[in-house]
């Protein structure tokens, strides 16, 4: 691979598509940017929202605190977040700019207006319609297949744009298709570091000041400074408590942004944050450290490429692989190190269930960097899980192929079933 070549700047592409910001979960920003967006089409503000969702946004929004609200929780409020204060040109920053005086028209709106939300299944994974009304007008906004993709638009029967949804397909996106891990480790050895550096740059920032922010604050289940206060403060812990505190941050109305990775607050956080405090325990030195980030991202990125943005695989296991994978790089690892450091961490946690977005996935978070790190360590002292162990099975793209099908279609009957445990509560 050279930086001419067109998989060179598409690897580049890729992580400028994933590593945006956030602010708060990403469903329910993604249902306050699509009632944004509603509300400014119908030009002045609903007494009615119909929001239709398929069971993996119901599931992901209806237990977190939507930030900027004064913690109000679930589907009416992250709709009514984003028609009292959306700023729909902002995207997954659709509230980050929320005044105390919309907080509390929030509340009164949700008093007053008529919002009804309905399970729909249209056969995709991702789908969201947000339709606004006033009197005889209203303006109806879908989102299909992630978090930013408008793929209608109406007003009073009149479709200001469409495009057609088919199956899960993202369009507009570069093809995910081409990532591997051997390309992924020829890529972050050559990647000149000016072209990553300010995505880079950016998830550091961000990521660490939220991480700071959850061990200093009262978010959560605290498991950041449960780790923290129970194994002391040696970097695999850190390692674990830093994501471990970003998540409990983030789901529980922390008001800062996260740079995300496959959609995912919590995924950008766990692939960034334990590479980044064994960076520094290292002093790998910045370019090292970027190009460790770069590699722990891109192998996030093609695991969730198999599995889907959704799904009943929780995403932890994913990033928490891929924080192994920059971690052996740091420790002087190569591309040995790093495919067996992966196989070893999805063998240990795949599997663990994704009930939606809440306190709990800091937890999950740290658990599934601890099996990145032992998946690393195992290595390092001549031990492995080989083919026929389980799901693993010969070469690191076969195994992370049966993830894929273990998390998009293994698990779909698991994702029904905790759909309707969470709607039925």
């Amino acid at each position: 691979m050279k930086r001419a070549d067109e998989k060179y700047q598409a690897y580049v592409q890729i992580l400028k598509e994933e590593l945006v910001p956030a602010m708060g979960c990403t469903e329910p920003i993604a249902l306050a940017y699509a009632a944004a967006k509603a509300r400014e089409v119908l030009g002045c503000l609903p007494d009615k929202v119909v929001i239709e969702a398929s069971g993996s946004i119901i599931k992901n929004v209806k237990s977190v605190i939507v930030p900027n609200t004064n913690h109000l929780k679930g589907i009416p409020a992250a709709a009514t977040a984003g028609i009292i204060a959306g700023r729909a040109e902002k995207e997954l920053e659709v509230i980050a700019q929320v005044s105390k005086e919309q907080m509390e028209r929030m509340v009164e709106f949700l008093n007053t207006a008529s919002i009804s939300v309905r399970h729909v299944d249209n056969g995709i994974t991702f789908d969201i319609q947000v339709t606004v009304g006033k009197g005889d007008s209203y303006a109806k906004v879908r989102i299909a297949n992630y978090h930013t993709n408008i793929v209608l638009i109406e007003k009073d029967g009149e479709v200001r744009y469409f495009v057609p949804v088919e199956g899960e397909k993202e369009e507009g996106l570069t093809d995910r298709g081409i990532l591997n891990v051997e390309d992924i480790w020829e890529f972050i050895n050559i990647v000149d570091v000016d072209d990553i550096r300010e995505i880079i740059t950016r998830q550091i920032n961000y990521n660490t000041a939220i991480a700071n922010e959850g061990l200093r604050g009262d978010y959560g289940a605290n498991i950041g400074s449960v780790l923290l206060d129970t194994y002391g403060d040696d970097v695999r812990t850190r390692a674990k408590a830093m994501a471990a505190a970003g998540s409990d941050a983030r789901m529980n109305g922390c008001e800062l942004p996260v740079i995300i990775n496959a959609g995912s607050g919590n995924q950008g956080m766990t692939c960034s944050l334990p590479v980044l405090e064994y960076g520094k325990e290292l002093n790998s030195g910045e370019e090292k450290v970027y190009r460790a980030l770069a590699l722990s991202n891109l192998i996030a990125i093609h695991q969730k490429t198999g599995i889907g943005r959704l799904s009943a695989y929780c995403g932890a296991v994913s990033a928490g692989a891929a924080a192994g994978a920059g971690i052996a790089y740091l420790c002087g690892g190569g591309y040995e190190e790093v495919i067996h450091t992966v196989v070893n961490a999805l063998a240990i946690v795949s599997g663990m269930v994704c009930d939606g977005a809440k306190a709990s996935c800091a937890a999950k978070i740290a658990a599934s960097v601890d099996a990145g790190i032992l998946g690393y360590n195992m290595y390092l002292r001549g031990q492995q899980f080989y083919a026929g162990d389980g799901i693993v099975t010969k070469g690191v793209e076969a195994t992370i192929h049966n993830i894929g099908r273990l998390g998009k279609e293994g698990m779909k009957e698991t994702n029904e079933e905790i759909i309707k445990m969470m709607i039925e509560e």
